[in-house]
């Protein structure tokens, strides 16, 4: 079993919401992406040792608008305060509090080709709350090898390992003709989250949340954009160029006439 709905773009649907563990507010699912990305710019200032942040400093480096990291956090019941701001470490809580990080969360990842063994090395997943406790594969070369002295252990022990670890949340990265099959399996043992690296859709109960990311796919996009870039580039330069040129007509026609 070898490598591949979006990642943190605006999970953006209005119409469905989440209630916040504890928060006893319904929080919009934007707002739950951008608290991500909250999060992250938190972090990064405790770590410099800032204790206290305007809203339009955190905004700005979450890059987001002020007036919108307000509201998102007034959700949590986080004002801030006039003139101060908001405190990095209580902030930092409130929202971990929300988004359920208070605990290591048990993930598995399913799919250990470079994508995956890629996945399983990243330490960044600790730091974040979360705790890679199964590693599954059917690849015989691979089965019973170490990642980050973890056991890769064989796809046959998938249904067991997520009841044993009491996962939850599972990563997906193996090929898209196994992927709805690897899917099924998880939910039928039990896992509700599901990160989908593989590039196919999967069909999941109305109970489990799935969560796409499809690297070509933001590679196209990022295409788009460059494409559009040089195309304006062209049109600005030829612009540029018939002005130049029809400038230096009309001083050739203002010297022929005073001749």
């Amino acid at each position: 079993m070898t490598a591949h709905r979006d990642q943190l773009d605006a999970l953006g649907v209005a119409a469905d919401h989440r209630q916040a563990n504890g928060a006893g507010r319904t929080v919009p699912d934007a707002t739950v992406a951008r608290l991500a990305l909250y999060l992250r710019a938190l972090t990064s200032l405790a770590d410099a040792g800032t204790a206290t942040v305007s809203s339009e400093s955190l905004a700005s480096a979450a890059g987001v608008n002020s007036a919108k990291l307000r509201k998102d956090l007034s959700y949590l019941g986080s004002y801030g305060v006039r003139g101060v701001g908001y405190d990095v470490e209580l902030l930092t809580e409130q929202i971990r509090s929300t988004l359920g990080l208070n605990q290591n969360r048990a993930v598995a990842l399913i799919g250990l080709g470079h994508l995956g063994q890629a996945l399983a090395g990243y330490a960044g997943f600790a730091s974040r709350g979360f705790r890679i406790a199964a590693l599954v594969d059917n690849d015989a070369a691979l089965v019973g090898t170490f990642v980050r002295g973890l056991a890769v252990q064989h796809s046959d022990e998938l249904e067991n390992l997520v009841r044993a670890e009491d996962i939850s949340i599972a990563v997906i990265a193996v090929p898209a003709s196994v992927a709805q099959e690897v899917c099924d399996r998880l939910v039928a043992a039990g896992v509700t989250s599901i990160l989908n690296f593989a590039p196919a859709v999967l069909n999941v109960p109305p109970h489990v949340d799935v969560r796409k990311v499809d690297l070509a796919a933001e590679l196209q996009i990022l295409s788009f954009h460059d494409n559009r870039k040089a195309v304006q580039a062209d049109i600005e330069a030829d612009a540029a160029l018939a002005h130049s040129n029809g400038a230096g007509l009309s001083a050739r026609a203002g010297q022929a006439g005073t001749a």
